[in-house]
C-alpha cells in the first residue's frame, strides 16, 4: 500500500459576480478527476495473493496550477478628484557618527602611550651611550695627554742629566787636562828641518807623531799617524825625540804620560 503526501497551496480568490460559479466548478472537478485517477490506481494495483516483498514504488505526482481568469476591472465611481497631499518638510538628515568602543580608545590610548615611553627610552639611552663615549674619548685624551706629558718629562728629565754628565766629564776633562799640562809641561821643542826634496817639488802638509813621556821627562817609542806625507815621516821623528817636559808626578812619583801628541806644520813661505 503505497502512501502518498500531497501539499497543496491555499488560493485566494477574488470573488467576482460574474465569474465565481464557473471558477468553482472547475477546481472541484479537476479535484474529482484526481481522486478517481488516485483511486484506479490503487484498485488496479490490489491483489488477494501475497505478493513477495518489493522495493515500494514511489508515485510522484505534480500539481499544476493554472493561471486565474483575467477580470473586468470594476468600474470606479466618479468621485471629486483627490486634494494634493500637503507638502512635508524633510527633516534634516543628521550625520551619524559610528560607534566607537571605549575599550579600543583606551587601548590604542595604551598604545601610543608606550610606543611614547618606549621612543623616549631609546632616546634616553642613545644620550647616554653618547655620554658614555664622550666620557671614554675624554679619558682616552687625558691619559694621552699625561703620557706624552710623562714621556715629555722623562726626556726632559734624560737629556738634563745626559748634559750634566757631559758637563761633569767636560770639566773632568778639563781639569785633568789642566793638570797634565801642568805636571808635564813641555821644556824644549825643537822644530824640524823642511825636507829638500819638499821644498823642490813645493811640497806642505801635516804630521802628527803621538808618544810617550817617561818619568824622565824624554820621549819614548815616537810613531808617525795616517795622514802625513812620506817626506815628512823622518824629520817628525827626530824632532820629536829632541823634545823634553817636565815629569809628571802622582803621589810625589814621577809616572809616564802615554799617548801624547804633537803635530808638525810644514809651511813654504
Amino acid at each position: 500500500m503505497t502512501a502518498m503526501i500531497m501539499h497543496t497551496s491555499t488560493i485566494s480568490l477574488q470573488r467576482s459576480v460574474r465569474s465565481g460559479f464557473w471558477q468553482n466548478s472547475l477546481a472541484a472537478g479537476l479535484a474529482g478527476a484526481l481522486h478517481v485517477i488516485v483511486l484506479a490506481l490503487l484498485v488496479h494495483g490490489w491483489s488477494l495473493e501475497k505478493t513477495p516483498a518489493t522495493q515500494p514504488t514511489v508515485l510522484r505526482t505534480q500539481l499544476v496550477m493554472l493561471p486565474p481568469q483575467p477580470q473586468a476591472p470594476e468600474p470606479v465611481p466618479a468621485s471629486a478628484e483627490p486634494a494634493p497631499p500637503e507638502p512635508v518638510a524633510a527633516a534634516p538628515v543628521e550625520s551619524i557618527k559610528p560607534a566607537v568602543d571605549p575599550q579600543l580608545q583606551i587601548q590604542k590610548k595604551l598604545e601610543q602611550a608606550a610606543l611614547a615611553r618606549k621612543r623616549v627610552d631609546d632616546k634616553k639611552r642613545e644620550q647616554q651611550a653618547e655620554q658614555q663615549r664622550e666620557r671614554q674619548e675624554t679619558q682616552r685624551r687625558n691619559r694621552e695627554a699625561e703620557q706624552q706629558q710623562r714621556e715629555l718629562a722623562q726626556q726632559q728629565a734624560q737629556r738634563a742629566e745626559q748634559a750634566r754628565l757631559a758637563a761633569e766629564r767636560s770639566r773632568q776633562l778639563a781639569a785633568q787636562k789642566a793638570a797634565d799640562s801642568r805636571q808635564y809641561l813641555p821644556l824644549s821643542k825643537e822644530a824640524p828641518d823642511y825636507p829638500q826634496r819638499a821644498l823642490d817639488k813645493n811640497i806642505e802638509g801635516d804630521c802628527s807623531v803621538e808618544y810617550t813621556v817617561n818619568p824622565q821627562g824624554k820621549v819614548e817609542s815616537p810613531r808617525v799617524l795616517e795622514g802625513c806625507h812620506p817626506l815628512f815621516i823622518r824629520p817628525s821623528l827626530a824632532a820629536a825625540n829632541t823634545f823634553r817636559y817636565q815629569p809628571r808626578i802622582v803621589d810625589g812619583q814621577a809616572v809616564p804620560v802615554p799617548a801624547v801628541r804633537n803635530t808638525f806644520h810644514y809651511r813654504i813661505k
